[in-house]
């Protein structure tokens, strides 16, 4: 996706271990599924949803939208990614038309869901203007007119002026398996710009760990940027609304095409 570390590499091989980041993965598909359903309801109203998940990963907000009635496809860049979330729709009956592919070039026809999601920080793996607009304006075309698209991103207003260099440290796994996750940030100089290495570190047998570490690279868009190139896009009515309203656990971008 144009960035210094490869981004399809990075979610292949995390794929089978996504959902050890969290205490409770089944919780978080649950409650994040809600959130972003009770936001999709306020523009769309009652009645069928059909909605894309544009960088479903493996699935959490894909399954849970599924699960609460949704027409659901999804894509993602990374094919493990897309053949774990198929595998964890059918382990729990549910359907979803999924597919890998690039979120700049969507395979879907013009004007066919009520609801774009890209969620969990995915857009600012893309580095530059034109491939953010790209991937806005393909959101917008698949979209139906008077869809809303949602977008979701760390806090990169606070992040890009204080530069951290870690990341919290996140326990997860079960009770059998512990699991430690935290992230390392590289800056590159006088830029938005971040390399983060994410470290997993996995307890195999009581005492003994094993741990993997993969790099991507991100860049710290501040929300008038992306307010700005979605109004580039030709969305309408774009504006960002907080976790308190919203209840996902990012800041989100609403815009209607």
């Amino acid at each position: 996706m144009g960035a210094a570390h490869d981004t399809r590499a990075f979610y292949d091989d995390l794929a089978a271990t996504y959902d050890l980041i969290y205490g409770d993965w089944e919780g978080a598909i649950a409650r994040q599924s809600k959130a972003l359903e009770r936001v999709i309801r306020r523009t769309r109203g009652a009645g069928p949803l059909r909605v894309l998940d544009c960088a479903c990963g493996i699935g959490t907000q894909l399954i849970g939208l599924a699960a609460l009635g949704c027409e659901m496809s999804g894509c993602d860049l990374s094919p493990a990614a897309v053949a774990r979330a198929a595998a964890e729709c059918e382990a729990r009956g549910l359907t979803a038309d999924l597919v890998a592919s690039d979120m700049r070039h969507l395979p879907h026809p013009d004007e066919t869901f009520d609801a774009v999601v890209c969620a969990d920080n995915a857009l600012p793996h893309l580095l530059t203007d034109e491939d953010v607009l790209r991937a806005l304006r393909e959101m917008r075309r698949v979209a139906r007119p008077g869809a809303v698209i949602l977008v979701t991103t760390r806090d990169y207003d606070t992040i890009v002026v204080d530069r951290p260099v870690t990341a919290p440290v996140q326990r997860g796994g079960a009770p059998d398996r512990r699991v430690v996750t935290t992230q390392l940030w590289d800056w590159h100089p006088d830029s938005p710009v971040y390399d983060l290495t994410h470290l997993q570190v996995v307890e195999t047998s009581p005492g003994q760990w094993s741990a993997t570490s993969r790099t991507a690279t991100y860049r710290a868009w501040t929300r008038s940027e992306l307010s700005d190139l979605a109004q580039a896009a030709e969305m309408t009515d774009v504006r960002w609304a907080t976790t308190t309203e919203t209840g996902f656990f990012q800041p989100m971008m609403l815009g209607i095409r």
